[in-house]
């Protein structure tokens, strides 16, 4: 049995995930919420703050928190003993296809391999299920689209901005029947929408 998905987003009122300000204390204390087994991000959102991880203070590994498993298909990612330093997170996974190109051994970096040349994110939530996992929350737009793609995502929430920005909304793939979860309004203008993903 695989686990319970769930992805949170901050979007302008015309669907756009980028181009407005964010409190990012907000977004991450109501991502609080589901208290994730893991959290799930791909090796681009990584390899972006890559100069900051390395930056970064070093507390250390926060055994009480989720386990950080990051898609990374073409092993893009070296930040992994600063990324388990950070003391946000207990550990690290790296998640590479069977055709991933080889990555320097690292005994501190769990792997887990699955696909041919691409992960096979249906397989990897099915193993992360085995292993007790009971909820993963996605931390990025790409994989969120995947996932929804793949009917993986069980719960969205938006973080909805008073603001229209113009450009590409967050997804335009398919249709998606949602039913509401519940709604908070913020004294900003900001609402929080949460929805169960129909399938």
């Amino acid at each position: 049995m695989r686990p319970h998905v769930v992805a949170q987003l901050a979007v302008s009122l015309d669907g756009v995930a980028s181009g407005f300000d964010v409190d990012l204390a907000r977004f991450y204390a109501l991502a609080t919420l589901w208290q994730e087994d893991v959290t799930l991000t791909d090796a681009e959102t990584i390899v972006a703050q890559e100069n900051e991880v390395r930056a970064a203070p070093r507390r250390g590994p926060r055994p009480e928190g989720p386990l950080l498993a990051v898609v990374d298909n073409h092993a893009r990612v070296h930040t992994w003993e600063s990324l388990r330093e950070l003391g946000y997170w207990s550990g690290v996974l790296a998640l590479y296809a069977d055709q991933s190109p080889a990555r320097p051994a690292d005994a501190t970096t769990r792997e887990l391999i699955a696909g041919y040349q691409e992960v096979d994110l249906p397989e990897i939530l099915t193993v992360l299920g085995r292993q007790g996992v009971r909820t993963v929350r996605i931390d990025s737009l790409t994989l969120l689209r995947t996932c929804l793609d793949q009917d993986l995502v069980d719960e969205v929430a938006l973080l909805v901005h008073p603001v229209l920005v113009g450009g590409d909304r967050w997804y335009d793939t398919h249709r998606l029947d949602l039913r509401p979860a519940g709604t908070e309004m913020f004294g900003d203008g900001v609402t929080w929408h949460r929805y169960c993903v129909s399938t």
